[in-house]
C-alpha cells in the first residue's frame, strides 16, 4: 500500500453504502472465485432485509473501510435474536489485505457482539477462503457443518462457523 493512500474506516453508513457493499462483492468475489450473480443477489438480499430491519443502528455493526474515498472493505455484525450476532459481508480488496486489517475489524465487532451480552457468534463463508479462515479460526470461531453447493458458480464447500461469547 502505497504511503499516498488515504485510508480511513468507519462505523456509520451512509446513503448508497448498502449498494456500494453489493457491488465491492462483485468486484471481489467474482474474479477471484467465479461467484455468479445468484451470489451477489443473496448479498443483496440480506443486505436490504437487515437495512430495512434497522441495521446497524438499531442492532448491530458495520466497518467500511474506504481507500481514497471509495469503499474498499466491509464488516459487518448483525443480531439475528436470543443472543446471537452474525458476522456478514467480509470483503476487502486484494491490494489491503495481507496487513492485519481484516482481523482487526473481525476482532472489533467481536468485541462488539460481547459488549452487547450476545452469547453466539456465527458466520458462514466457503472453503477457498483460507486466510479468512485462519483469522475465525484464531478468534475462536470452530466449524459447526459444512456441505458442498454449486447454485453460486464453481463448487465450493460452504461452512458454517461458531463460536461461544461467555
Amino acid at each position: 500500500m502505497s504511503a499516498t493512500v488515504d485510508l480511513r474506516v468507519r462505523d456509520w453508513l451512509r446513503d448508497g453504502d448498502v449498494e456500494a457493499i453489493v457491488e465491492l462483492h462483485r468486484v471481489v468475489y467474482r474474479p477471484e472465485y467465479g461467484m455468479n450473480e445468484v451470489f451477489i443477489d443473496r448479498v443483496a438480499e440480506g443486505l436490504f432485509a437487515a437495512r430495512a430491519a434497522g441495521w446497524p443502528e438499531r442492532a448491530g455493526a458495520v466497518r467500511l473501510v474506504e481507500r481514497d474515498e471509495h469503499l474498499s472493505g466491509c464488516v459487518a455484525l448483525t443480531e439475528e435474536g436470543g443472543g446471537v450476532g452474525r458476522i456478514r459481508w467480509v470483503v476487502l480488496l486484494p491490494e489491503l489485505r495481507g496487513a492485519g486489517l481484516g482481523r482487526r475489524l473481525i476482532s472489533e465487532l467481536v468485541d462488539e457482539a460481547r459488549d452487547a451480552g450476545w452469547h453466539t457468534l456465527r458466520l458462514e463463508t466457503f472453503g477457498a477462503l483460507r486466510a479468512a479462515a485462519r483469522i475465525y479460526r484464531d478468534l475462536g470461531f470452530r466449524v459447526v457443518s459444512a456441505r458442498s453447493r454449486e447454485d453460486w458458480g464453481p463448487p465450493i464447500v460452504y461452512q458454517h462457523y461458531e463460536m461461544a461469547l461467555g
